[in-house]
């Protein structure tokens, strides 16, 4: 008997007993975001233990979910992805997600604050086509957090993924955002606009002129943004 199993023949039970495990519907996010490398995952759960992450790898990969394969020329590099199954569940993460946006209360979501979670979704947000033809550093500075976390740096090039540091890069900042965590997280959740955070104060954009000017078009919401809010 699997471990948590509910000893039901029913396909809600059966499923449950893959997908409903601590942790393994947020790997499943990341997993559908796009994210392949084992790094990559941790980044997207930063609370989750790198010994629970890598016990739920292998039981999406025992359950037909995801499959593991070797980096070309670097042996001790693995990369996962979604099979025809694992693919089939981004329906299912969405659905949980838009749910959650509809029905949580927002009270209720802004009491879990991450930074590490926040930074790591907004960098895969980010659209760098409108963006210079050439590296732009993006510098996102937390005004009520302690010193450690309280800097993070995008650094958008053509061509490339978005890299996020949390240790400055030596680069010259082409744009500061500078806000507080819960104003930052409601932005992201489209639970308020740039545009009313500036107004009442509670961001400050400071650098290119471009960039600040068309920040919308390259400064993505988060993907459950787009769902209603159903209850305050």
């Amino acid at each position: 008997m699997a471990e948590g199993s509910y000893n039901q023949f029913c396909p809600v039970a059966m499923a449950a007993e893959i997908l409903c495990t601590r942790w393994t519907i947020f790997v499943l996010r990341e997993l559908v975001a796009g994210s392949t490398r084992f790094n990559e995952i941790r980044r997207g759960v930063p609370r989750m233990s790198p010994t629970l992450l890598s016990k739920r790898l292998k039981d999406l990969e025992a359950a037909g979910v995801v499959t593991r394969s070797q980096i070309p020329g670097d042996p001790d590099v693995h990369e996962y992805t979604l099979t025809t199954a694992g693919n089939d569940l981004a329906q299912v993460v969405e659905a949980v997600g838009a749910w959650g946006q509809k029905w949580v209360t927002t009270q209720s979501s802004l009491e879990k604050l991450d930074s590490n979670l926040l930074m790591w979704d907004i960098r895969r947000g980010i659209n760098p086509t409108p963006m210079p033809l050439r590296r732009s550093t993006i510098q996102v500075i937390f005004s009520d957090l302690q010193e450690a976390r309280r800097n993070w740096w995008l650094l958008v090039q053509p061509g490339e993924e978005v890299d996020l540091c949390s240790v400055d890069p030596g680069f010259d900042v082409d744009l500061y955002l500078v806000t507080d965590l819960r104003t930052m997280t409601e932005i992201w959740m489209g639970y308020m606009t740039v545009a009313q955070a500036k107004a009442n104060d509670k961001l400050v954009v400071t650098g290119s002129r471009q960039l600040e000017g068309n920040l919308a078009s390259w400064f993505s919401l988060s993907p459950f943004a787009k769902f209603e809010k159903l209850v305050a």
